[in-house]
């Protein structure tokens, strides 16, 4: 296969174990990790298709290796192409991201077998970890409260009724493989089960590969909450507290937030024994989530996310540790330097999802050509996006467009910054989830902290639907920031390098220790 190489910058490398390595992905997690890899040192050479060749990420890399052109099968879920990239960008590492390639244990192996570093945990634990099967086993091995369900992968549909029935409707039918809402699919009555296992099947088997499901009681108004992990190759685990993800459509999320409000402090405690179990029962080093649904103040373990994760940031901004980074210096064979008593958190932070989707059409995907682009800034705000002005999102890959992080002390000032900040941004060409997330925000049960994880579905219209007054305060905001643009041309002046900065915490010690302005 001919590879077209486009793009070379000389950088002069800090010592790491890691001197280069291809990101194989695309959109905002790619430029996260180039990001990340030009504060260690890090030769990166990004490994795009032909719909992403002009991408921000393709714009910035130190190098860039066309896939060739077609969807994601064909590009960045062909593990042949991307082995073949490494070879010829000459790098020592992979960092996958999130989704295509990333919780594929046979990818992992592959790169060991070809003298590559893998970005991410061995072959051996993925396949153990990543399995939720072999998870929930070990769950109950560990007596970590489980949802009732299938013990095993469930063979047919015959034998999904007669769980069905031992466990009572609604039932959850889930694929082994994966995760992010596909293979997912919620039955309330047996009739409708057979249906709904194959269809599950036929979907696990376009996303992952494989047709295994199984099977596990449906609870009625859950929080969906996660703890995440990460641990070396010298056996340290440590956790960076939980995260709530209950603001999702079809299984998927759309607001992150940190802390979680509704958690006492033995639930915390608990969930995160049980992760630290899961992740020594595994031998599992890199970074990782264990998510768990919590009913009643009863958590239950659900799966575990052998990577790291879209909603990453939120848990960044309350503790200070760059976890991309610091799963990088994992792969690097480094020993993480902090004790579990030194990670500290403060504040709250929440993440926005802005996805290429029209909410009054189902959340119906919308590519297209970004015509004006205007993203918000102040105080607490940050915007992880591969959005550029002229830039086409395609229609083959996830919608994911733009992630804006509001952090402040305490949840409602986070919330008004997250208000503030989707009132200023713009992003003209295609419709986006701009309007349903500045509803959300303004919605008095998700203020209160009462949400769930169908909370969406059952406000319909009331979050998809925005009114004339939401629309004509984007575009007064829009129309007053580029006069102020054009008025007041911004100046920088450059920033001196940190020389304290620890190595995966965010900042100096004196910035992490600073009292509230």
């Amino acid at each position: 296969m001919a590879f077209r190489r486009l793009r070379i910058r000389k950088r002069a490398p800090r010592p790491s174990r890691i001197q280069s390595m291809l990101v194989a992905n695309r959109g905002e997690i790619a430029l996260r990790i180039i990001r990340a890899g030009w504060e260690l040192g890090i030769h990166s050479v990004l490994a795009a298709s032909e719909a992403d060749i002009d991408s921000l990420p393709a714009r910035v890399a130190d190098q860039v290796v066309s896939l060739g052109g077609g969807g994601a099968g064909e590009t960045y879920l062909s593990l042949e192409r991307i082995i073949e990239a490494a070879k010829e960008s000459e790098v020592q590492a992979i960092h996958p991201g999130y989704g295509f390639l990333s919780e594929n244990p046979t990818f992992s192996r592959r790169c060991e077998e070809e003298d590559l570093i893998f970005i991410g945990p061995s072959a051996d634990a993925m396949e153990k970890l990543g399995d939720k099967v072999w998870a929930k086993k070990k769950a109950e091995e560990l007596k970590i409260p489980i949802i009732p369900g299938s013990k095993d992968v469930v063979k047919d549909a015959r034998e999904a009724f007669q769980i069905a029935k031992r466990v009572g409707y609604p039932v959850l039918i889930k694929a082994a493989a994966g995760g992010g809402g596909r293979g997912m699919r919620v039955v309330q009555h047996p009739r409708d089960l057979k249906n709904a296992f194959l269809s599950a099947q036929q979907e696990a088997t376009l996303a992952f590969g494989d047709d295994a499901c199984f099977l596990e009681k449906y609870l009625a108004k859950p929080r969906h909450v996660e703890i995440q992990m990460m641990a070396d190759t010298r056996g340290q685990v440590r956790h960076l507290f939980e995260r709530e993800c209950s603001i999702q459509r079809r299984h998927q999320k759309l607001l992150e937030e940190a802390p979680c409000l509704k958690v006492s402090h033995l639930l915390r405690r608990s969930m995160i024994q049980a992760s630290i179990g899961l992740v020594r029962a595994a031998k599992y080093y890199g970074v990782c989530t264990m998510e768990f649904l919590v009913d009643r103040n009863r958590a239950y373990f659900i799966e575990c996310n052998t990577r790291v994760q879209v909603e990453h940031p939120v848990t960044e901004q309350i503790t200070g540790i760059d976890i991309v980074r610091a799963g990088i210096r994992i792969a690097g064979r480094e020993k993480i330097p902090f004790s579990q008593h030194q990670v500290k958190r403060q504040g709250h932070a929440i993440e926005c999802r802005i996805n290429a989707e029209d909410p009054r059409r189902g959340f119906a995907p919308t590519p297209g050509r970004v015509e004006e682009l205007i993203l918000p800034a102040g105080p607490g705000i940050r915007v992880d996006t591969h959005l550029c002005p002229g830039y086409t999102v395609p229609d083959l890959y996830d919608s994911l467009v733009a992630k804006v992080i509001a952090f402040g002390r305490t949840r409602k000032e986070a919330i008004n910054r997250m208000e503030r900040a989707l009132r200023e941004m713009v992003i003209r060409g295609f419709p986006t989830t701009l309007p349903f997330h500045r509803r959300l925000l303004a919605h008095q049960t998700f203020r209160r902290g009462k949400s769930w994880t169908r909370f969406v579905e059952q406000q319909g219209s009331r979050l998809t639907e925005p009114d004339d007054l939401e629309s004509e305060r984007g575009l007064m905001a829009a129309a007053l920031l580029l006069a102020d643009e054009e008025d007041h041309p911004p100046v920088g002046k450059p920033i001196p390098e940190d020389q304290g900065a620890s190595w995966a915490l965010g900042g100096t010690p004196e910035q992490q220790d600073a009292p509230w302005n």
